[in-house]
């Protein structure tokens, strides 16, 4: 791909006379207007002022040699009925998910069902030098899967690159050329990024070289990802600025950009950057390891929700939910249950759910941490050793819990039938108590409960069998809410039943 032969500069607000003639007139038009009695008087703009817009022109014509357009190929055999198309478009879906249409035949007259094994350019993104001896930080999905790395520059030198490491749970990748003497970027301060902070953008939308867009940071910590918290702006990212650098007036990069908020395919005024600090943390590792080392307790979690923090006396909602426990996983050997809510881990408060994995993610396997959990009313504390992330690893589903043979009681005042379970259900389940289910009206069925799932406690307490459930359940007050812990298939979640609606 041709790289750009010159980068774009315009000054984004007038300057030296033309800027006082600007705001003087505007500053008479308002007033004009005030006095005729047109309206109200126009309010006095920025510049008027003394507040000047930024210029992005000097910081875009010192940075854009250290952005890079990198390009990949793959060996493979393809059928004729498709060829190598647009590898924009190509990178567009792939990122996106959506599946590559039909695309006409690359060499005119070649009979359809020949197959040929040559590189096929398979997408493009941008990067960026970290290091002046060549080292280049991207996304994971630019190069991830790819034969052949190209790397061009914006003198026009194009470098075979080799992929260091990648890492797809946080779509950061290191990749490195032969080269010495390169313009480098330097790194920021995320902490000091602010919301409504002016930040620019230069990658390849679409092929297009050292494109630059300029926009503001419009939210923090967007939970978009299991391990990233990721900055979102309205700066215009589209495909092919994927793995550029997002950068602040200071000239200092604070983030990749990754995605993009889309339901048309193109930009739509929302995009995310991951922050450059955790993404330096993954590089750091992907340079000396080649591998991301992340921690693991063999815990399912899930968000908690101001009725169900209410409910059972937490307060506010903060913390994460334990949905499931693996077995013989560190969380289970220390002694973590199905139902529990973490609310710290080695004195760091875990806010809210995606907190969690962040935390032990960043914590070396091998390591012993003190988790504070909240459990039927009262917090404790448990210690768990951190074992180390094994990719796809999934807990065991436990077969699906039968009618217990014990009597049911009567239909209570929640809506609900239960039964006893047997003591090969409780094996299955790995609980020591509990109730199924076995029907369903009224304000259980309006809470989402169902037959076949089972109950394990009642207002902050345990439940063992279908008499002492007869018995919490008598003492509830009608006028108030009532929290019931749930366990459904391998899931464990609370649910909050109102006895008067």
């Amino acid at each position: 791909m041709k790289p750009s032969t010159s980068t774009a500069t315009a000054a984004l607000t007038p300057r030296g006379p033309s800027r006082r003639l600007f705001a003087g007139g505007l500053l008479a038009l308002a007033t004009a207007g005030a006095a005729l009695g047109i309206g109200t008087a126009l309010p006095m703009p920025a510049l008027a002022q003394g507040v000047q817009l930024p210029d992005f022109a000097d910081l875009a014509e010192r940075l854009s040699p250290t952005v890079v357009n990198i390009r990949t190929t793959e060996r493979g055999r393809t059928a004729s009925g498709g060829s190598e198309g647009d590898p924009n478009v190509e990178e567009f879906f792939r990122r996106f998910g959506i599946p590559l249409p039909g695309r006409p035949d690359p060499r005119r007259g070649t009979p359809r069902g020949e197959e040929e094994a040559t590189p096929q350019q398979r997408g493009v993104g941008s990067g960026f030098v970290l290091t002046a001896d060549g080292f280049i930080m991207t996304n994971a999905h630019v190069v991830d899967g790819a034969d052949e790395v190209i790397v061009t520059f914006t003198d026009k030198r194009e470098l075979k690159a080799r992929v260091v490491g990648t890492d797809r749970r946080t779509d950061v990748a290191v990749i490195k050329v032969e080269a010495v003497g390169l313009p480098a970027v330097r790194i920021g301060d995320v902490s000091r990024l602010r919301v409504g902070e002016w930040v620019m953008a230069i990658g390849s939308p679409f092929g297009l070289d050292n494109t630059v867009t300029a926009g503001i940071v419009s939210a923090k910590q967007r939970d978009t990802g299991d391990y990233l918290p990721f900055i979102q702006t309205d700066v215009a990212i589209n495909p092919g600025n994927s793995g550029g650098p997002l950068l602040n007036l200071r000239g200092e990069v604070v983030g990749i950009n990754s995605q993009i908020y889309s339901r048309s395919g193109g930009f739509m005024g929302i995009s995310f950057a991951i922050p450059i600090d955790e993404a330096m943390r993954v590089a750091d590792q992907l340079r000396t390891n080649g591998r991301v080392v992340r921690g693991r307790i063999g815990v399912q979690i899930a968000p908690v929700t101001k009725e169900v923090a209410e409910s059972i006396g937490l307060g506010q909602p903060r913390g994460a939910l334990v949905q499931s426990v693996e077995k013989d996983g560190p969380a289970d050997k220390a002694g973590v249950e199905a139902g529990d809510i973490i609310l710290r881990v080695d004195g760091r408060t875990v806010e809210k759910s995606g907190d969690l994995p962040r935390i032990i993610g960043g914590t070396k396997p091998g390591s012993r941490s003190s988790l504070q959990v909240y459990r039927r009313g009262n917090s404790r504390d448990i210690v768990v050793t951190v074992a180390e992330f094994e990719p796809d690893r999934s807990a065991r589903r436990p077969a699906a819990a039968e009618p217990g043979s014990a009597p049911q009681t009567a239909k209570s005042v929640l809506g609900l039938t239960v039964s006893d379970l047997n003591d090969s259900q409780k094996r299955d389940l790995r609980v020591r108590g509990g109730v199924r289910v076995d029907a369903v009206e009224g304000p259980a069925a309006r809470a989402g409960l169902r037959e076949g799932d089972v109950i394990l406690s009642v207002d902050n307490t345990e439940v063992s069998d279908t008499k002492q459930f007869a018995s919490i359940v008598g003492k509830v007050e009608r006028s108030r809410a009532v929290s019931v812990l749930v366990r459904r298939g391998e899931w464990v979640n609370y649910m909050v039943i109102r006895p008067s609606r």
